[in-house]
């Protein structure tokens, strides 16, 4: 029995509906060009083939997502806190942005039970909730547009999800965790100062993480204490179930 187009093309509208309704449901609009919104939710362990031979995923819609949401995120906060200094800022900003607050957040939003992922390894990709939430953000700027995307990051979820008074008060001290992991795993950590970019008032230092001599991820500042701060989030997140990038320059 020949397959019939026809029930091909109602399982598409009736996916198309579902997805339409749990956007409007999640974050309160009505998705325009539907594609970008299932590309936002299809993992790499999904990819799908292009009748170019590309396989498409949405790491693409993640990468964008993320600079859409730091940039949002650190317009709030440079308005919401005037006097505070741009460590403040930036330690801010790791507590909202960090990959293991969007896999939190991407739960309660109920944004992981949309996401194509192969359940057979699915423990290996314990940040895809998160970049599936960054992917959303992604697909939402393409479709809507940057100052729609903005409203919709303060008012459905930085204003509705987060306390920011129990923000400032929470401790995030990243080297701090690491430290105690290592000494816990009987682990060799070490902070070396890899690199200087720039010059001046401009110059921030680049630390280098490694592990028993591994080189896990590097951080950037202004300053030594905020560059080894950074490089042990990103440290933090990958020993937390991430995939270790074997380069530690694009971590």
């Amino acid at each position: 029995m020949r397959f019939s187009p026809f029930k091909r093309i109602r399982a598409e509208i009736s996916s198309d509906k579902h997805l339409k309704q749990a956007i409007k449901s999640i974050l309160g609009y009505k998705p325009g060009n539907i594609f970008l919104y299932h590309l936002a939710f299809l993992h790499k362990s999904v990819a799908q083939m292009t009748l170019s031979g590309i396989k498409v995923n949405n790491e693409r819609l993640e990468f964008l997502g993320d600079a859409i949401l730091d940039a949002v995120t650190a317009d709030y906060l440079f308005k919401t806190f005037p006097t505070k200094d741009e460590g403040f800022l930036t330690e801010m900003r790791s507590k909202i942005v960090s990959r293991a607050t969007l896999n939190k957040l991407s739960q309660k939003m109920g944004i992981d039970q949309l996401i194509q992922l192969d359940t057979a390894s699915s423990g290996a990709f314990r940040s895809s909730k998160g970049d599936a939430f960054e992917a959303l953000i992604g697909a939402m700027y393409l479709d809507k547009g940057y100052d729609f995307t903005r409203k919709i990051i303060l008012e459905r979820i930085i204003k509705h999800y987060f306390n920011i008074d129990e923000l400032v008060n929470q401790e995030v001290n990243f080297k701090s965790r690491i430290i105690e992991w290592s000494q816990r795993e009987k682990k060799q950590v070490q902070f070396n100062i890899c690199d200087e970019v720039g010059s001046g008032y401009r110059k921030q230092y680049v630390v280098e993480l490694t592990v028993d001599g591994e080189a896990i991820a590097r951080g950037q500042d202004y300053s030594i204490k905020g560059a080894e701060q950074n490089a042990a989030e990103k440290s933090w997140q990958k020993i937390n179930g991430e995939i270790i990038d074997p380069d530690p320059k694009n971590g």
